[in-house]
């Protein structure tokens, strides 16, 4: 196998023999495989289209399979084996399409060359058999990760890092769309460009400017599939208000809720009525507090634990049910394996898996737990500060800056992680000057965010703007913000300061540098996949940088530490 996907990938340039988040060599090779079949299926989706077919059972199936390659997410081989086999199932019904589109546009081709509209029968991916059982569909998925690894040799590290930029990109924006999507939002362009890109990505030939330029757009594309998903969020559950969270515990059976799925929380809590049930948010959860449609239902008592990387001790200690709803699963401890489900794309072999948002077996299992004994000391940190609430008091914040009163602002977030150095941003976050306000956003706020940090010009110097998707939200506040003060986002008294783990990560940095924002502090290390070259031209280009220290960060960004 090799895999450098993920920030916490080995440190001989990436996972060779196990993945560090648990993923063994045959899932390694069967997500390559359902990312190669997957291919398949949109270099004749991609052609259809231009000639006016679509199919929307094939758009979300390609979608679904992406977010199921992004770490933390599957790690079941069977299920991963019936994606491989239902890809190739809907090559062929995109294949038919295509054929038929053809048919009525009087363009087929007697002759065919892969790179023309007019082929009817394309190679590479779009031929893929697949084996009749899982060893041979394992063996398979090798041959992929071999192809690959000669594709990069041919084309050069630097074209084969920025595609893997793109691909994985590609990967976070999938889970994005695929949030959207069950909230009812959906976008046929959208679709479009992901078969586009997959398409490109099939290639066996490409460019450093190709790759390059199929990256931004899959940054470009990526801030309409988060407005997207805020659309869906905010359409179903309310705008985001500030909103105090307990997490110490409440007396009581207990459910505790992790990954990023709002509608299954919102299930939960309605299935959950009635029946002496407290219903926790665990990690990404967390935001969810803030949104009306949620926090309404007095059952919603608080968030338990921290980030994801700590959850095979925290959920040792839970005493109640656990359900996962999107990554980031780790391998669970014998001791409450019982009473770990998983929901949606997530698997783990072993795990039981609610395949509907019939959430019973997860009662069950929460009543027959002893659940929290008592209460534990009251303590709460508030979350809720989404673009809307935070332009509400927008009028505040401009004319605080142009008083002095408010020095600069912050963006600290990201993903967070297990690996050394992660402290940084603890440290960071505490050495920030009083007059200045940090607005934070993802998993990585947990480094910090039970500190109190208190107020600046009658606001909350830590802002907690939501998920890792909510990235939106500071995009938008940033660029009011540089509209109200006649500049663009550089021109702002803000400094992004970045955490990185997995590929949504990828995706919302892409957009930033789309956006042109430029001077990113990026961390605890550089992408393994961005070969030396290619930093360069991205800090020539936007001023990327990784993060040193407190110090010399500080003095940098402020002028003294």
């Amino acid at each position: 196998m090799f895999c450098y996907q993920c920030e916490q990938r080995a440190a001989n340039g990436g996972c060779r023999v196990m993945g560090v988040c648990g993923k063994d060599s045959q899932t390694a090779a069967l997500q390559d495989l359902l990312i190669h079949a997957s291919q398949g299926v949109s270099m004749y989706a991609h052609r259809a289209r231009a000639l006016g077919a679509s199919d929307h059972e094939i758009d979300l199936f390609v979608v679904e399979a992406l977010f199921t390659t992004v770490t933390n997410v599957n790690f079941d081989p069977e299920r991963l084996a019936v994606l491989v086999r239902r890809a190739a199932q809907l090559r062929d019904k995109a294949r038919d399409m295509y054929t038929r589109a053809l048919a009525a546009s009087g363009t087929a081709s007697s002759k065919p060359e892969q790179g023309d509209q007019a082929a009817p029968d394309l190679d590479g991916p779009a031929a893929f058999a697949p084996a009749g059982d899982l060893a041979g569909l394992v063996k398979q998925g090798e041959g992929v990760s071999a192809a690959w690894a000669a594709r990069s040799a041919a084309v050069g590290p630097d074209a084969a890092g920025v595609a893997s930029l793109a691909l994985f990109g590609l990967k976070g924006m999938a889970a994005y769309a695929d949030h959207a999507q069950i909230l009812g939002v959906e976008d046929a362009d959208v679709y479009g460009f992901f078969h586009e890109a997959m398409d490109f990505l099939a290639r066996d030939r490409f460019t450093l400017d190709e790759a390059l330029a199929m990256s931004l757009r899959v940054g470009e594309v990526n801030i309409k599939v988060m407005a997207m998903l805020d659309q869906a969020n905010t359409t179903a559950y309310g705008n985001p208000t500030p909103t105090r969270v307990r997490v110490t515990p409440v007396r009581g059976h207990a459910i505790l809720v992790s990954g990023h799925d709002l509608a299954d929380l919102e299930a939960i809590l309605q299935q959950t009525e009635g029946k002496g049930i407290n219903v926790y948010t665990h990690g990404e959860m967390l935001p969810c507090h803030g949104y009306p449609g949620l926090k309404k239902y007095p059952h919603l008592v608080g968030n338990y634990g921290g980030a994801w990387q700590d959850q095979r001790r925290e959920f040792a200690e839970f005493p109640g049910a656990i359900i996962m709803t999107t990554n980031c699963i780790q391998k669970p401890q014998d001791s409450y394996k019982h009473r770990i489900f998983t929901t949606g794309l997530v698997a783990w072999p072993g795990v039981r898996h609610i395949a509907t948002r019939d959430f019973s077996p997860v009662i069950d299992a929460a009543l027959a737990e002893p659940g929290f004994a008592e209460d534990g000391p009251e303590h709460y940190i508030t979350v809720g500060f989404g673009h809307n609430a935070v332009m509400g008091v927008a009028g505040q914040v401009i004319d605080a800056v142009k008083a002095g009163k408010i020095r600069h602002f912050f963006l600290i977030g990201g993903c967070d992680g297990a690996k050394s150095g992660r402290n940084y941003y603890t440290e960071l976050a505490q050495r920030v000057p009083d007059d200045c306000v940090i607005l934070t956003l993802a998993c990585g706020k947990y480094r910090f965010n039970k500190l109190d940090f208190g107020e600046v010009a009658g606001i909350p110097r830590l802002l907690d703007v939501g998920q890792c998707n909510d990235a939106y939200s500071a995009v938008v506040i940033a660029m009011e913000l540089a509209k109200a003060f006649g500049t663009d986002i550089n021109g702002l008294p803000l400094s992004l300061v970045l955490s990185w783990y997995e590929q949504k990560a990828v995706c919302i940095l892409l957009s930033l540098l789309h956006l042109g924002v430029k001077n990113i502090r990026l961390g605890p290390t550089l992408p393994e996949f961005l070969t030396p070259p290619v930093v360069k031209v991205l800090q020539d280009k936007f001023g990327i940088m990784p993060i040193t220290t407190v110090d010399q960060d500080l003095t940098a960004i402020l002028g003294q530490p």
